[in-house]
């Protein structure tokens, strides 16, 4: 082996090939145990592809919102062509992500893998006939971001610039997603968006309508968290857990319900910390770098001093 590395300017010393033999074969033992310890004997397995995901999210993005994410020679007697063949193009990818994933939690080597692709078959069906329903949403999201900033000249450019709503865009797909079934599709769509805007929604987040993350950089926004309608956050924002459960053996628990619960009408402020199962009651606002971790009343007012204090009194406010 020929290749050589270059350091300010000088030539080193090409890797003999007996030591290259030596680092593939101890990565190649390194395989062999993970694989032994993390999956059934014999199961073979293709990952979904990230890369291929990201091609499929832009093109349902497209066909939600043509004249936006779509060719700008669209017109009216196009449009429509131009849906159905991003849909159907998607579409058919996607039930091949699915069957990925699917192959990935097979139950042994003897499952037949050739009825996995008729479930995502099925999973992709079911997630294409709720985008009518995701369009609705987020029509109503971009509505908030566009009411809630007094800088937004129009919706088309909060469709357009703003990173929030590219989180929320592939949040909702990707919620769906992770409701039918295909949670590691689901997350690698969220790793997207968050690579993509710096904002970490987990897929398994319930969101109401009227969403609206203003700046965005820096959301962490948990598994397990309920977010109702019309609610606002700004950057920085945690909506994470106080402490994870653990089992008899010491592991943790999964899928615990943890994260705080979100009612409608709230505002948060830019670098609040909601941690644990908690509420915030409905029309409350939380303040600038609120850290809370009890929960508070229909319409209270949370300030950095006031949630140090941890007094807060029943029926509202404080």
């Amino acid at each position: 082996m020929e290749s050589r590395l270059k350091n300010d300017g000088e030539a080193a010393p090409a890797l003999l090939q007996q030591e290259l033999d030596r680092i593939v074969l101890e990565l190649r033992a390194l395989r062999k145990e993970w694989r032994q310890a993390s999956r059934p004997e014999g199961v073979t397995y293709e990952l979904p592809s990230q890369d291929t995901l990201l091609v499929i999210v832009r093109a349902i993005s497209a066909a939600l919102f043509p004249r936006h994410f779509g060719p700008a020679s669209l017109n009216a007697d196009t449009i429509d062509d131009f849906v159905g063949r991003s849909l159907d193009s998607a579409l058919r990818a996607l039930v091949e992500q699915v069957r990925r994933e699917l192959l990935l939690v097979k139950a042994s080597a003897t499952e037949d893998a050739d009825a996995l692709e008729p479930k995502a078959a099925e999973i992709t069906r079911a997630f294409a006939a709720n985008l009518p329903k995701v369009r609705a949403l987020l029509e109503s999201d971009v509505q908030a971001a566009f009411r809630g900033d007094p800088a937004a000249r129009s919706l088309d450019e909060v469709l357009l610039c703003y990173p929030g709503v590219t989180a929320v865009v592939r949040h909702r797909l990707a919620h769906e997603l992770y409701q039918l079934g295909a949670p590691l599709i689901a997350r690698l769509i969220a790793e997207s968006a968050h690579s993509a805007t710096g904002i970490d929604i987990h897929p398994g987040a319930t969101i109401g309508g009227s969403f609206f993350i203003d700046h965005g950089t820096g959301v962490v926004i948990g598994e397990t968290a309920i977010i109702g309608q019309n609610v606002r956050i700004y950057q920085a924002v945690t909506l994470g857990a106080k402490r994870f459960t653990k089992d008899e053996s010491g592991a943790l628990v999964k899928g615990a319900p943890r994260h705080p619960i979100i009612e409608d009408d709230v505002v948060i402020y830019a670098g609040a910390t909601i941690l644990g199962r908690i509420t915030v009651g409905k029309g409350s606002t939380i303040g600038g770098n609120v850290w809370l971790t009890n929960s508070v009343p229909p319409g209270s007012n949370i300030t950095q001093m006031q949630a140090r204090n941890d007094v807060f009194i029943e029926g509202g406010g404080i």
